[in-house]
């Protein structure tokens, strides 16, 4: 098995975790913490299937991993919209709503 597979298979567990968490947080109360958290969630899903993506060698038109190129922006977008959004939105649950 590929080392990069397998990393991302370890990542998918706690990326599904936070997701479906932040998916049953906001169907409980819609209001902008639990929002901003399902995005941000949502986003780190997006960095685990890119790394599952260049792992199994799909859609090789976007280079994944080179330098530059479709695929790593959008893993890098990814990281820092899920990596910002994310806290934020706990931040706002955590101070404003209950």
């Amino acid at each position: 098995m590929n080392t990069t597979l397998f990393k991302t298979l370890v990542a998918l567990v706690p990326g599904c975790v936070l997701f479906f968490g932040s998916v049953l947080l906001f169907s409980r109360g819609k209001t902008l913490g639990s929002f901003l958290q399902l995005l941000g969630a949502g986003c780190l899903l997006i960095v685990v299937l890119t790394h599952f993506c260049e792992a199994l060698h799909l859609f090789p038109w976007m280079h994944w991993g080179d330098e530059r190129s479709v695929g790593h922006y959008l893993d890098l977008a990814s990281a820092v919209l899920g990596l910002t959004l994310f806290p934020v939105g706990y931040l706002f649950h955590a101070l404003f709503e209950q």
